[in-house]
């Protein structure tokens, strides 16, 4: 066999090996959530993202209520710097809109760029970007899925179950700290 002949024969099982990976990817159910969970009663007052854990805790008053593991932007390392660099922001902004109609399970808006970044960017001659949200899968999707890996454009996301629960107890004006 050329080299040519053994390239392309090792080209094409890796496509086969990609193509099968995407098709199981996207058939896969999740197991349901615990159902032993206590709801959240009432309203949160604050969120709490830690990027390096892939955590965000909900908390009433100083008391945390609900931890849940999260997905990010696919660049997540450092602040969010210019539209399409996969990172998700990093500061102290508030839930300032609600979207039922999003391309994802539920979503629940930042207010990012703020001030400071819009300056950044305006004298860095680039783009801030926007529309970072905290939300569920994408609707295309069967079902929920797992939080395997990080895949959105600088977004957070969560399980279906999970964003459904957020968007009960979770107030426009409600503060969000994300941390590195």
């Amino acid at each position: 066999m050329t080299r040519l002949a053994h390239f392309f024969s090792r080209l094409t099982l890796l496509a086969l090996v990609g193509l099968l990976g995407f098709i199981l990817w996207d058939r896969y159910t999740p197991p349901a959530p615990p159902a032993t969970l206590e709801p959240i009663i009432g309203q949160i007052d604050r969120i709490v993202i830690e990027k390096s854990e892939r955590r965000m805790v909900v908390f009433q008053g100083d008391t945390p209520v609900r931890t849940y593991n999260i997905a990010l932007g696919f660049a997540p390392e450092g602040d969010k710097v210019l539209e399409g660099d996969g990172k998700t922001p990093e500061g102290l902004f508030k839930i300032d809109r609600r979207n039922e109609q999003s391309a994802f399970h539920l979503s629940l808006g930042l207010d990012y760029p703020l001030p400071e970044d819009k300056a950044r960017a305006h004298a860095d001659g680039v783009d801030p970007g926007g529309d970072i949200f905290i939300h569920g899968q994408p609707n295309r999707r069967k079902s929920p899925d797992p939080i395997l890996m990080d895949w959105t454009n600088g977004c957070i996301a969560v399980s279906n179950a999970e964003i459904e629960e957020l968007w009960a107890v979770t107030p426009i004006g409600t503060p969000v700290e994300i941390r590195p």
